[in-house]
């Protein structure tokens, strides 16, 4: 840990009070954090509400307000706002030299260092839904200014699963591809073999069911074991049975280059983005 103060203690501002900050928010309340120092900034009145009464923080309408006194700011807004957004905070991020962290798709610590006045320190995070749930996982890049400051940030993200360092920020967008857009990609598997299932025969309760706990169960097998995703692929594929049939039908379809230009595309979006922001 650096010298920096703990997140759970130094005043936090969200600027952006959607479903990502909220469940930042509720995260970081159940780990200890006192609801009196982090304020929230949110423009939709009914959305300010309920943070103000589900969570008990100090909402504002305006980014200006919350972020004042605070030092760490959590930028939670859409990429297509955050330029402005960014400026109409600049002049007091000159001033407080808080740790911005941001949560925006493919705008790089670039753009926000520039938009936030020069000499920002700066940490792009990519979380993903599951967060939502307390079961997120997030990539983090930090820039020159941030380094010191990285676990402070670190730490915050933690309260909705653990986090990835990520040293070269080109990465970023290979992150979002792969965690950020990826619960997607799980969930479209879910609904191929949940419908896969009712063509022979399942009802669909039946059919989602063993395809919900089984998704549930490998994944938890994956994160238990040591071994590699394709050791125990082999090791319930057995010579001449049912699953060899399926993934010698995965295999011949291209399965694994339908998904390797999948997380390509995904890539590619995220530079696009960056690029339609400068």
């Amino acid at each position: 840990m650096s010298d920096a103060t703990p997140p759970f203690s130094a005043p936090i501002a969200f600027v952006g009070g959607g479903n990502m900050a909220r469940s930042l928010i509720g995260g970081l309340i159940a780990r200890g954090a006192d609801p009196a120092r982090i304020r929230v900034a949110e423009p939709v009145p009914a959305l300010r509400e309920a943070l103000a009464r589900d969570f008990g923080v100090p909402v504002f309408e305006r980014g200006e307000d919350a972020v004042e006194g605070a030092q760490v700011w959590l930028l939670a807004v859409k990429p297509q706002v955050m330029r402005e957004v960014c400026g109409s905070l600049a002049a007091q991020a000159r001033a407080q030299a808080p740790l911005a962290i941001s949560i925006a798709a493919g705008i790089t610590a670039g753009q926000l260092d520039r938009w936030l006045g020069g000499g920002a320190a700066v940490v792009r995070a990519m979380p993903n839904t599951p967060a939502l749930l307390g079961a997120g996982i997030t990539g983090l890049y930090a820039n020159d200014a941030a380094r010191p400051r990285f676990d402070q940030a670190a730490e915050l993200l933690s309260a909705v699963g653990p986090t990835v360092r990520i040293d070269d920020e080109t990465q970023m967008d290979a992150v979002t591809a792969v965690s950020g857009s990826g619960p997607a990609y799980v969930f479209l598997l879910a609904e191929a073999m949940q419908q896969a299932g009712e063509a022979q025969g399942l009802d669909s309760d039946a059919a989602r069911a063993l395809v919900v706990q089984t998704l549930l169960g490998a994944a938890t097998m994956l994160r238990g074991s040591e071994e590699s995703a394709a050791t125990l692929r082999a090791r319930v594929t057995s010579p001449g049975g049912t699953t060899q049939a399926a993934v010698e039908t995965f295999e011949a379809g291209g399965l694994r280059e339908l998904v390797a230009r999948a997380i390509a595309a995904a890539t590619e979006r995220g530079r696009q983005l960056s690029a339609a922001n400068e």
